[in-house]
């Protein structure tokens, strides 16, 4: 493989993370903020400079989509990549990246008062040696997901001027709203001809993520019934204390402060009321789909015994699914997560399988039809000030992204199609 351009994937997420590219979850604009467009315009543009085809920004969805043409005679199965452009719920103004070439292990002095600790944040000590990427301290960085759009870009480029690695159709596409959960839904895939897909959104080098949570919100209302407590005497209800009941009877715990790993949870983000009236807003977290299911009943059957106890319509439930793990899709097509372990392989990365404790663009993109599972973007400390990440894994990234084109040439038509399983 020739050199590839590290300054060019330098320069680019220099250039994107100082842009203001916030989303807004109260907004109901496509996307829902105008300054993530200047990005995506920015984006249609360099691939355009870069030559790839068929490139288009939609107003629908606000995607980016653009194809790297195959330079191979026989027939390859498209594959594509995905990033985001839009960052977290942080201060994005004003955003100076901190370059410090040949990071020598120490603390860092952010700036504002804040200090990039090795003992508070041991990864540092991973990337010595390293040119390392820093907040100012007062704002995020947008490593998540402009390391991936610097790295994926990099891919781009280095094909562009290079014939050295053979590939099939390569798609790429760029997307608003992810940190929101609203960009990816909306995604015309019919502009996205692949048989499966890859994000580049945060993780380590070697990581792969082909399960998240399953997730539901849920609303609980229950009506009391006020009269004087002097008089109260079969008559009153008071609804705080249902609530109360309601709460008392979910498991101990199936909490977030209990959980890790695989492991759901249900949270209950907020519990108001009097006794006129409550309100119980939770959320359902579960990997595995079978007892994500469960805990939906469960949360409905303590609805129907209070109602059973208490009255008919004393009690109501608003419950929704949010989004669904890619797992259960991904799993019938083991052949894209097996050919980037053979990637990470083959440039000697360590395979660390994820569960993702949150939800992804690979979720709701699989939900359509293309199983999508996460790579790495080589950032670190997302969504705060505290974020860095180094050209060398963005660099990195890039060199993955070719071996998997390159692999996939080779594995198409004898795909690996070994049963996935967690390790």
């Amino acid at each position: 493989m020739k050199t590839i351009d590290q300054d060019y994937i330098e320069n680019k997420f220099i250039e994107y993370a100082k842009l203001n590219t916030r989303s807004e979850m109260e907004s109901n604009t496509v996307p829902s903020t105008a300054r993530q467009v200047v990005l995506l315009k920015k984006l249609e543009q360099e691939l355009d400079n870069l030559g790839l085809k068929d490139v288009s920004y939609s107003d629908k969805d606000a995607y980016v989509v653009g194809r790297i043409p195959s330079n191979v005679t026989e027939k390859i199965t498209p594959i594509g990549f995905v990033a985001h452009v839009d960052t977290a719920d942080f201060n994005a103004e004003n955003i100076k990246p901190q370059i410090h070439h040949h990071y020598d292990g120490t603390d860092i002095d952010l700036g504002h008062g804040y200090t990039l600790s090795t003992e508070e944040f041991p990864s540092l000590k991973k990337v010595i040696g390293h040119t390392l990427i820093t907040t100012s301290g007062d704002t995020l960085l947008g490593a998540d997901d402009k390391a991936g759009i610097a790295g994926l870009l990099g891919m781009a480029k280095y094909l562009n001027e290079n014939s050295d690695i053979k590939h099939g159709d390569l798609w790429l596409a760029f997307g608003p709203d992810e940190e929101i959960g609203k960009g990816a839904a909306r995604f015309d895939v019919e502009r996205f001809p692949v048989e499966f897909t890859y994000t580049l959104d945060n993780g380590n080098p070697g990581d792969i993520t082909y399960e998240t949570f399953n997730a539901a919100s849920a609303r609980i209302k229950i009506k009391g019934t006020v009269v004087h407590p002097g008089e109260a005497y079969g008559l009153m209800v008071n609804a705080n204390l249902i609530a109360n009941e309601f709460i008392n009877q979910l498991p101990s715990d199936f909490v977030p402060e209990k959980s890790k790993d695989y492991q759901g949870f249900i949270l209950v983000l907020s519990n108001e009321g009097n006794v006129d009236h409550a309100q119980i807003d939770l959320i359902i977290r579960s990997f595995d789909t079978g007892d994500f299911k469960a805990k939906k009943e469960l949360v409905k059957g303590i609805v129907t015994k209070l109602n059973a106890k208490y009255g008919k319509k004393r009690v109501t439930l608003e419950m929704h699914d949010q989004y669904h793990s890619p797992g259960d899709k991904i799993k019938k097509h083991p052949y894209v997560v097996n050919l980037a372990k053979h990637a990470y392989e083959k440039l000697g990365l360590p395979i660390n399988y994820v569960p993702f404790r949150g939800g992804t663009d690979g979720d709701f993109i699989t939900e359509k039809g293309i199983p999508t599972p996460n790579l790495f973007n080589g950032g670190a400390n997302f969504h705060g000030r505290f974020e860095y990440v180094t050209v060398e894994n963005m660099v990195l990234l890039t060199k993955t992204l070719l071996t998997i084109a390159s692999l996939h040439v080779d594995l198409d038509k004898k795909r690996d199609n070994t049963p996935l399983r967690r390790k």
